[in-house]
């Protein structure tokens, strides 16, 4: 994070004693019971906010630190999902592209990610890099590369999360690269089965 959060408290007579926290855009919400005192409120204020900047620090990819990270980040993940027969000679963060979050040219191995994704969770940078990753075995949108790429399990959440950044930014990317997956996408189902035999 950039610097100190705004953060707005929320006091609830319903609320018996459970405090809790959000963030909203760049606000943190304090949910807390209306009996709490002014200084168990600051006290609580403070440990909730420290353990939602915590949380959201665990989730930010190792990757977003450089170029040296993204490459070690991608080739993890080309050992975990990909068993290890991706191989990229260099994954590095690019100016925001245009049309899309990420591109890879399967001809020399490069893979090129978005500056745009710098801040998104880690989750989401891992799907980035495993579709592109997934290009240097299946250069096309065919269903052995969605296949593939779904053998990374947070797929689809990744997806929805691309999709609703770029309709809050007003920007118009599609998908990883300008793809969609195919209409009659592999289920989980069968992409677990090509994972475990293949």
């Amino acid at each position: 994070m950039a610097g100190p959060s705004v953060v707005e408290v929320r006091r609830s007579d319903r609320r018996r004693r459970m405090v809790s926290a959000r963030r909203e855009g760049d606000t943190v919400i304090v949910f807390i019971p209306g009996w709490m005192s002014e200084s168990e409120e600051r006290r609580w204020v403070d440990e909730m906010v420290r353990r939602l900047e915590r949380s959201e620090a665990r989730r930010r990819s190792p990757a977003r630190t450089g170029n040296e990270a993204l490459q070690r980040r991608s080739i993890e993940l080309a050992r975990r999902y990909l068993d290890g027969e991706a191989e990229p000679t260099t994954v590095r963060w690019v100016a925001p592209m245009r049309t899309r979050w990420a591109s890879c040219t399967p001809a020399d191995g490069t893979i090129r990610v978005s500056e745009r994704l710098r801040d998104a969770p880690g989750w989401v940078v891992d799907y980035v890099l495993v579709h592109e990753l997934a290009h240097l075995l299946a250069p096309g949108h065919d269903d052995y590369f969605w296949s593939l790429v779904r053998r990374y399990p947070r797929t689809e959440r990744a997806m929805g999360y691309l999709e609703g950044l770029s309709a809050a930014a007003g920007l118009g990317l599609v998908g990883t690269d300008g793809d969609e997956p195919p209409a009659e996408a592999p289920t989980a189902d069968d992409v677990e089965g090509a994972a475990a035999s293949g």
